[in-house]
């Protein structure tokens, strides 16, 4: 039996494209959503090719909220599942001092990922079936010097899922949360990552499948970050000020 489609909000970056592979691998119709589309041909071509499973692409823009209805109704269907792996890391130390800059980055990672998936909720909704994953952030957990936009955003993010969630629970669709921690992307290039901290792409898209056929809720792609951000949130705020995090 065919599986439902999958749509994947942010197709172009390395975790949108390893997610398309692990749920292409499970037999899902892909439907990749980026700016300039187009140029992921190449890419839609190998996952058709490799998995067996219908690809298009989409044109999407996660700042232009005001498109987001027209591009749902343009889409083949409803999707049996949508997943969003949008991002924007900025840099902390440019952006805390341009607001446009960081306005960018908190529109990015939440207010258009939460006003795309909440349209896409009132449908699976009215529908009574259907699964949303939101990729976000233990950045999130706790607001650090060193990343407090990004991770404000995230943190917002992450609390829109877990009410979305609870909202949904009785309605038939399933919401996901998903926290990798640091990831090897072009996004995090250059950076000095620590390596028992930092999961591929591919983790990613491994944890966003388990997690769909698992039915779980929130999911850490390395359990490692669980405990972490356990200690950091129990630091006292007193001392955690001090620290440079």
């Amino acid at each position: 039996m065919t599986k439902g489609a999958v749509l994947i909000l942010g197709g172009r970056s390395d975790i949108g494209l390893a997610t398309a592979h692990a749920l292409a691998g499970a037999g899902h119709p892909v439907w990749l959503a980026a700016r300039n589309a187009a140029g992921l041909e190449p890419e839609r071509t190998d996952l058709a090719l490799r998995h067996g499973v219908e690809v298009s692409l989409h044109e999407f823009d996660v700042l232009d909220t005001a498109a987001m209805p027209g591009f749902l109704d343009a889409l083949p269907g409803l999707p049996a599942v949508v997943v969003s792996v949008v991002g924007l890391l900025g840099d902390q130390a440019k952006d805390e001092h341009d607001p446009a800059a960081a306005i960018c980055v908190m529109r990015t990672n939440y207010e258009g990922p939460a006003t795309i998936l909440g349209l896409i909720a009132e449908r699976m909704e009215a529908r009574g079936s259907g699964a949303i994953v939101g990729v976000s952030s233990v950045a999130g957990l706790r607001g650090r010097a060193t990343n407090y936009i990004y991770g404000s955003a995230k943190a917002g993010f992450t609390a829109y899922l877990s009410g979305l969630r609870n909202r949904l629970a009785i309605r038939g669709v399933h919401v996901v949360t998903v926290l990798p921690g640091f990831v090897d992307t072009r996004m995090t290039a250059g950076m000095d990552l620590p390596k028992k901290l930092t999961a591929a792409p591919k983790e990613v898209g491994a944890a966003v499948r388990r997690a769909l056929e698992g039915q779980r809720d929130v999911v850490y792609v390395k359990p490692v970050w669980r405990l972490v951000m356990a200690v950091i949130r129990a630091i006292p705020e007193r001392v955690f000020k001090k620290l440079r995090l």
